[in-house]
């Protein structure tokens, strides 16, 4: 069996020297671990998210508690952990949290591990020095800095206030730690993205959860309960352009999808709103009421514009839920 470690290390260059820190490197470093999913075929997610997932997660409490990304473990039926001495333990799925896209996994064996502190990401500023670690030690981890901390909207309904932005961009950035200056967690990797230079070069970098999310939902998510009140979900993909929000897909099987939106849709307005960025469009829906109320939107198809009524859902309730492995 291959490592899920290789093929993930960072260039040689742009790895952390220990001598560069106040806290033990190595011992942070070693609260990173490698994470891979099974989800049956028929799960709601299998087509968009796929049926194997690989990822990262932080263990942050000795008896095994272990954060990562909510899309990594989403209707997972496996869910196994690699230390960075290559033993191999299984996890089951505790909960995810929508909202903030974060998740929870129980190591089912101890892992004797320390654990990371959870920090907050406010104490960044554009240029902080940061650590962006993947699972398996040094050569998996890179010495970088913050770039900033803006709003994030996200094609799939999904918005944070304050995501964090980091450069160099890591080769295996899902679920990794983003390591503060004192050695602390402060961040999740989520997703990676590309910026510009200012001499117009493309610059990758990777968007961060904040760590500051967690301790409100902590409690939940460890029993499994829902973290927020759910919101309603439409199944839409979206993005805007030129202060327009357009719709480049549907989920299958979502409320959008019987309703028959589809790619190339504008969404003109939500309840009589008009909208014209992704902020305006979510903020709007989320207003409308509770998961299944109806929601109103105008839409703009060609030369046609006309209104369509869609009854929301819950998104979870279509999720298979996570059992013990």
């Amino acid at each position: 069996m291959s490592s899920p470690f290789q093929g993930h290390e960072v260039e040689a260059r742009l790895r952390p020297a220990a001598s560069a820190y106040a806290f033990d490197l190595d011992h942070a470093l070693s609260s990173v671990v490698a994470l891979e999913s099974k989800v049956p075929a028929d799960a709601f997610t299998a087509r968009i998210l796929g049926t194997e997932r690989l990822g990262n997660g932080v263990v942050i409490s000795e008896g095994g508690l272990v954060l990562t990304m909510a899309y990594l473990i989403t209707e997972a039926s496996e869910v196994v952990l690699t230390l960075n001495d290559g033993r191999r333990v299984h996890a089951h799925v505790l909960g995810f949290d929508g909202q903030t896209g974060l998740g929870l996994v129980q190591a089912l064996e101890p892992l004797g591990l320390p654990a990371l502190r959870l920090g907050t990401s406010k104490v960044l500023e554009p240029g902080s020095p940061v650590i962006i670690a993947g699972a398996g030690g040094r050569a998996h981890a890179a010495a970088g800095r913050a770039l900033t901390r803006m709003p994030f909207a996200g094609y799939w309904e999904y918005l944070l206030d304050e995501a964090i932005i980091t450069e160099p961009a890591h080769p295996h950035w899902s679920g990794a730690a983003l390591i503060g200056p004192k050695g602390e967690l402060v961040g999740v990797g989520s997703l990676s993205l590309s910026g510009q230079s200012q001499d117009g070069v493309a610059k990758p970098m990777n968007m961060f959860v904040p760590a500051e999310l967690l301790p409100p939902i902590l409690d939940d998510l460890a029993r499994g309960k829902p973290a927020h009140p759910p919101r309603p979900w439409l199944g839409v993909f979206a993005q805007e352009t030129e202060s327009q929000v357009i719709l480049v897909g549907v989920s299958p099987g979502s409320p959008a999808s019987r309703a028959e939106l589809r790619a190339g849709d504008l969404i003109l307005a939500v309840d009589g709103d008009e909208v014209s960025d992704l902020t305006e469009f979510y903020t709007a829906l989320w207003d409308q009421g509770p998961a299944g109320v109806t929601i109103a939107l105008r839409i703009q198809r060609e030369q046609d514009v006309f209104e369509v009524e869609i009854r929301s859902v819950d998104r979870n309730a279509l999720l298979k839920k996570p059992r013990l492995n």
